[in-house]
């Protein structure tokens, strides 16, 4: 098992509906391959999390690479995990602000910059990995889990 971690900039602006769209195709998919994870929206950037099998991570990651509507796809970390940080979530989901994320410790720098999220490094995707699984986005994302 794998986690691939990763950012993009969205070529365009999504609304709420769209961004709903998104996730329900994204969630069936994922539940087909095995796939659990998060995503983070955050002024038009994406951040995202996939975990589970190797072959269906680096598949579904390769065509998100791809994909039209992601533009300077960068993966952050890809490694080997022993266990779910997502169990739960096919693939759970927050929308923040950068005022918002720049209350955590050492990606306030990062995310006043133009490309925000698409350049993190690992060490802080990583921080903001473990905000997002256990801060303040929790309550948001289990009232919408979708074991």
């Amino acid at each position: 098992m794998i986690h691939c971690i990763y950012a993009s900039v969205a070529t365009a602006p999504l609304a709420t509906g769209e961004l709903g769209q998104l996730l329900a195709a994204a969630r069936a998919k994922n539940r087909r391959l095995g796939i659990t994870g998060m995503l983070l929206y955050v002024d038009g950037c994406f951040f995202q999390v996939l975990e589970g099998p190797l072959a269906a991570v680096d598949g579904l990651y390769e065509q998100i690479r791809v994909d039209p509507r992601h533009a300077g796809v960068t993966q952050i970390v890809r490694e080997s995990v022993a266990a779910r940080a997502f169990d739960r979530w096919t693939m759970g989901y927050a929308a923040a602000t950068g005022e918002e994320l720049g209350e955590i410790d050492g990606l306030n720098d990062f995310l006043l910059r133009p490309r925000g999220l698409a350049d993190l490094d690992g060490s802080r995707a990583l921080k903001l990995l473990n905000a997002f699984h256990q801060g303040r986005w929790r309550v948001r994302l289990e009232a919408g889990a979708d074991a």
